[in-house]
């Protein structure tokens, strides 16, 4: 991961934490007071797929709940499909319909490089959202730990293929996509554990697009060649968890092997209730998303907005992640109002819930 705190070494987590919180209640203490009379402008809020679910779900309404709550403002948001020549095309448009501030998740973080570039010549900030970009001037960055999400994954994983006791335990690495800078620093954070431990890699994988379908297509391939070796799966995400886990049904394996993930949709968390996916990464998006929305809003209105530290330069607030098994969710994602019990202890559910304490 290209990561420089304040240009200097790196940051404990916890003292991360603590800061990003600082930060986020620095930043509503601001913004919290009525809008001032200029609470007007254009903020375009361009994300990078909806296959990912967290995107539609959390991260776009809750930057345009907190934009409105804020003034005036308008938001152009659109969705790039994972298509980055479309989102280059979807940058122009917004910048040619007067947005003052562009909040980028970029699809390719190399490409998004000239989006910078020409916001930067329109004198248009930019805020890089959730993936670095790789290049031009950012304003701001808000993201995650996220080599601390691939060490949550693997740690857990490790941890977990030890407690059973399994002899030379073998895994498969389901990796992001190859277009994004954060599926690197997941994988980065993930070896640095799992080559340290006795697990071994049998295969590995850059799932492109985050295709779930692709994911799945691969591990059905790796369960003919490995077969019953295959005792985990690092799964950079739940989408490419759940493709990894309909491999293994439809090839009828039992019992499915342990398999990690990350985002806690509501599709993974009923999957650990279940016992088909052992453990998945919370990462407050709504705290996400409402900061960005704040940073956004004082750069439109050219106030000077400050950070807590730096990644490559960039002033930035990295959140934490959490690990999430069966024996935290009402601790973790329900405690915080992410998904409540009645989400997840659908009737499908109800029983796995009782068993699991859920309720």
């Amino acid at each position: 991961m290209r990561t420089d705190v304040a240009r200097g070494s790196r940051a404990p987590a916890r003292r991360l934490a603590a800061i990003a919180v600082a930060l986020v209640l620095a930043v509503a203490g601001l913004t919290g007071c009525a809008p001032s009379s200029d609470s007007a402008g254009t903020i375009a809020l361009l994300l990078p797929d909806a296959k990912t679910s967290r995107y539609e779900t959390f991260d776009r309404p809750t930057f345009e709940s907190r934009v409105a709550e804020l003034g005036s403002y308008q938001v152009l948001y659109a969705n790039a499909d994972q298509d980055a020549a479309k989102q280059q095309q979807q940058a122009e448009s917004a910048l040619a319909n007067g947005a003052g501030v562009l909040v980028l998740d970029p699809v390719d973080g190399k490409a998004a490089v000239s989006i910078v570039n020409a916001a930067n010549s329109a004198g248009v900030p930019v805020i890089s959202y959730d993936r670095l970009v790789a290049g031009g001037t950012l304003a701001y960055y808000v993201s995650f730990d996220n080599e601390k999400v691939g060490v949550l994954q693997a740690t857990a994983l490790v941890d977990a293929l030890n407690a059973a006791g399994e002899p030379d335990p073998g895994i498969l690495m389901v990796n992001g996509s190859p277009t994004d800078s954060n599926a690197t620093s997941f994988s980065d954070g993930a070896r640095s554990v799992i080559d340290r431990s006795d697990v071994r890699i049998l295969a590995e994988y850059q799932t492109p697009d985050w295709s779930p379908d692709k994911a799945q297509a691969w591990v059905a391939g790796q369960i003919s060649q490995y077969g019953d070796k295959i005792a985990g799966v690092y799964a950079a995400n739940d989408g490419t968890a759940s493709g990894a886990i309909s491999a293994f049904k439809a090839a009828e394996v039992s019992p499915l092997p342990l398999v990690t993930g990350q985002d806690a949709e509501l599709s993974a968390i009923q999957r650990i209730v279940a016992g088909e996916q052992y453990m998945t990464v919370y990462k407050a998006i709504r705290q996400q998303a409402t900061l960005a929305a704040e940073i956004a809003v004082h750069l439109l209105k050219g106030e000077t907005v400050t950070a807590p530290l730096e990644v490559d330069g960039v002033p930035a607030t990295l959140l934490e992640p959490v690990a999430v098994t069966i024996d935290n969710i009402m601790q973790t994602v329900v405690a915080d109002g992410f998904w409540t019990v009645a989400d997840i202890c659908t009737p499908n559910y109800a029983e796995a819930c009782t068993k699991a304490g859920i309720g």
